[in-house]
């Protein structure tokens, strides 16, 4: 969990500047960069022995994962608007979180099984992947843009974007606060799900196959994402989000037996829907010149958050049990959900 808080605590301190030079000199070419970095912190991650060594690459990850996280999803809505297609973007949003999912499905089992040759092969398999991001990044198309003439110097326009976003726009402002909750409750589990399986005794020969089968899921619901919420309607698509979360938390910290790793479906599920539909509620109110940054925002505050809240979890673990760590969060996040609703209907978004 420390090693993770680092990594988004270099998020943290790069998500909306590296935002800022995605709107400003492109999107293609931040991505370029972010993947140069990604693919060099990958290689350096299959080599290192220490613990400050895995501090520095988690710390290259998040500089990498900055440049990235933001520009793609404003790349993407910003082709769609230029298609003139912008109505589709859950669809395609869906579909891009569902091959990222199904891709990590396979390599779970792949990685499962290189690993039988030494922890290590992995690493290097996933070094030589990630160096391949960068030609692709290349074949990229930039989509055309409305571009601001007689910008402000870079920090003052970065703050007044920044100050827009979670002050100036009250509907932006509570969205990105309960989309990061909600994504913030559901990644808090990423990190608990392998302890969870070694909580009920599964083989350790299974790991592997349980998480592609999980990702698989995601990837089911995110492509599924814009339909579910064409059923349900916005209020209830937002509504049901982090009562679903809550509620697995909550189920999971009491009963310690296999058949209850089916809950873990239910943060999957969360996921899937989280992604695609929150941020085109976003999308849909923030023009294309800024769209990058304040979609930094947004991955900005869920870092923070789990910042904050990611150590104190992981403690709960180490001092009391899974079970003590589960429920506390599951309380928490139903705490701070249920504020960020009532915040969301006073202010005529729910």
């Amino acid at each position: 969990m420390i090693l993770q808080a680092a990594f988004s605590a270099s998020l943290i301190a790069l998500e909306v500047p590296s935002g800022y030079v995605a709107d400003v000199i492109g999107r293609k070419f931040t991505l370029i960069i972010g993947s140069a970095i990604g693919a060099v912190a990958f290689v350096l991650y299959a080599t290192a022995y220490a613990f400050y060594e895995f501090l520095l690459v988690e710390i290259l990850l998040g500089a990498g994962g900055s440049l990235i996280s933001g520009a793609d999803n404003a790349l993407l809505y910003d082709t769609l608007l230029e298609l003139e297609r912008e109505e589709d973007y859950q669809k395609y949003a869906g579909r891009l979180g569902a091959v990222g999912n199904f891709s990590e499905s396979i390599a779970a089992i792949i990685g499962g099984e290189l690993a039988l040759i030494s922890l290590r092969t992995p690493l290097y398999v996933q070094a030589a992947l990630t160096i391949l991001t960068v030609p692709i990044a290349l074949t990229l198309v930039e989509p055309k843009r409305h571009r601001i003439a007689n910008r402000e110097s870079s920090w003052r326009s970065i703050l007044k974007i920044v100050r827009y976003a979670l002050h100036g726009h009250a509907e932006i402002k509570w969205l990105i606060v309960y989309s990061s909750l909600v994504g913030l409750s559901t990644f808090v589990m990423v990190w608990f799900i392998q302890p969870s399986f070694q909580g009920v005794d599964l083989p350790l020969r299974y790991f592997g196959i349980a998480w592609a089968v999980l990702n698989f899921s995601v990837g089911l619901f995110s492509m599924m994402a814009y339909r579910i919420e064409g059923v349900l309607g916005r209020r209830w698509s937002l509504v049901s989000l982090i009562f679903l979360s809550s509620a697995a938390y909550l189920l999971l910290s009491h009963f310690h037996v296999l058949w209850a790793l089916s809950i873990l479906f239910v943060f999957n599920l969360v996921r899937g829907i989280n992604g695609p539909v929150l941020t085109d509620y976003i999308n849909r109110l923030v023009h294309s010149e800024i769209r990058a940054t304040v979609l930094s925002v947004k991955n900005l505050v869920g870092r923070l958050m789990f910042v904050l809240i990611g150590p104190v979890i992981g403690w709960i673990n180490d001092t009391y049990s899974l079970g003590a760590a589960l429920f506390v969060s599951g309380v928490a996040f139903l705490f701070a959900g249920v504020l960020s609703l009532l915040c969301l209907y006073r202010n005529e978004v729910l």
